[in-house]
């Protein structure tokens, strides 16, 4: 593989970040050695092929990590790809606590980056699922159908809109807790506007 230019957007994030500085170095050098392109997104180094985002390097309280925006679709032969969370459809993340274990995976990331290359390379998709493949909750069905202006509003929402009023409802355990995020979302939703909008 060739090795990759330093991207100076990317320099600025890595001079400036404190926390998991360490592994994101660590993390740099190796994926600088695939080829991919660096970039900066969504404040984050990410790293591209043909304009494709591969990889993205990101971080958070108790663990950094690598994100592989396809990930669903590579072979994880280690075991080590995680999915966030199960409503996640295609990134998987590999996870660090420090230096020394990235160190001691370079080999395996290598690898692991060579699958993620050949996924984007041979054109493989994630076949995504739509807001019609959700269960609408109860809570929200009830009101849709009590009120017509209300459905028309809901219908109207973009798909990733519908999705996620119907994943945000739909995640709380308890009825009432669905109950109030029902009500809390009406006046939104005939505005026409996403639960985080």
């Amino acid at each position: 593989m060739k090795t990759t230019e330093p991207n100076p957007k990317a320099d600025a994030f890595f001079d400036t970040v404190t926390q998991w500085k360490e592994v994101f170095v660590t993390l740099r050098g190796i994926l600088l050695e695939t080829g991919l392109t660096e970039e900066l997104k969504w404040g984050w180094p990410c790293y591209a092929l043909d304009g494709a985002n591969i990889v993205l390097m990101h971080g958070f309280k108790d663990y950094c990590a690598l994100l592989f925006l396809k990930g669903a679709l590579m072979a994880d032969t280690q075991g080590i790809l995680v999915r966030q969370t199960v409503n996640v459809q295609a990134s998987r993340q590999i996870r660090f606590t420090d230096d020394a274990q990235v160190r001691a995976m370079t080999a395996t990331l290598r690898d692991y980056l060579r699958e993620a290359i050949r996924v984007e390379k041979a054109g493989l998709d994630i076949s995504w699922k739509h807001s019609a493949d959700y269960a609408v909750p109860e809570e929200l069905k009830k009101r849709l159908d009590a009120d017509a202006a209300l459905r028309d509003a809901f219908e109207a929402l973009t798909p990733g809109r519908r999705k996620g009023y119907l994943l945000t409802i739909g995640q709380a355990k308890l009825a009432k807790t669905r109950e109030a995020r029902v009500e809390k979302a009406i006046p939104r939703i005939l505005k026409g506007l996403g639960p985080d909008d």
